[in-house]
């Protein structure tokens, strides 16, 4: 299928299970559940307070997967959770004056971008979905970045430092990951639709 003739994802999975309510409030619960899962996974570093992580891949991941509309409430309920006290963040963290928050607020939009994108087709092929992933990757440092270096009490500069250049070999990786997996399972979703 080409590029520019794709579907829409909201009509290959309406094709594939149907639309209704009911699934999207469980897309956007597992969704949310997804990001709050697969974030557990994490190696704290001492030198700064943001852990290396695989949140940002459950983020990208969950908006690929559902869309702009259903990303953007999915990851916005797991923020409202974890901000109300549920133990979610990355390590358990909680609470609105975690270091982290704009990081978690950049999940938000990150997704929300993702999805918008693959609502486009543009995770059917690897180049594009590269370039989107790390787009999204720069959204959270976008707002995550400056957060910290408030909440830190630091400069920008120092915040860098701590809160994205370590990170961005591991991002890379992540983003190589998810482009790769997306057009491989388009594939298969577009395989079983014509069926």
């Amino acid at each position: 299928m080409a590029f520019s003739a794709a579907l829409p994802r909201t009509e290959v999975l309406a094709d594939l299970a149907g639309r209704s309510r009911v699934r999207d409030a469980v897309a956007v619960l597992a969704g949310a559940a997804w990001v709050a899962a697969v974030g557990q996974v994490q190696i704290p570093l001492g030198f700064t307070p943001v852990p290396l992580s695989l949140g940002t891949f459950a983020v990208l991941t969950a908006g690929l997967a559902l869309g702009a509309r259903r990303a953007a409430l999915s990851l916005a309920l797991f923020a409202l959770v974890g901000f109300a006290g549920a133990p979610v963040f990355a390590g358990g963290a909680h609470g609105i004056a975690v270091p982290t928050a704009g990081y978690i607020v950049g999940y938000i939009a990150a997704a929300t971008l993702a999805g918008w994108a693959s609502n486009r087709g543009v995770d059917r092929k690897v180049a594009p979905s590269f370039v989107v992933i790390a787009l999204c990757s720069a959204v959270v440092y976008l707002i995550g970045v400056p957060y910290l270096a408030y909440a830190t009490d630091t400069t920008i500069g120092q915040a860098l430092t701590t809160g994205m250049f370590p990170f961005l070999l591991g991002d890379a990786i992540k983003a190589a990951a998810a482009s790769a997996a997306f057009p491989a399972a388009w594939k298969v979703i577009t395989k079983l639709r014509d069926r």
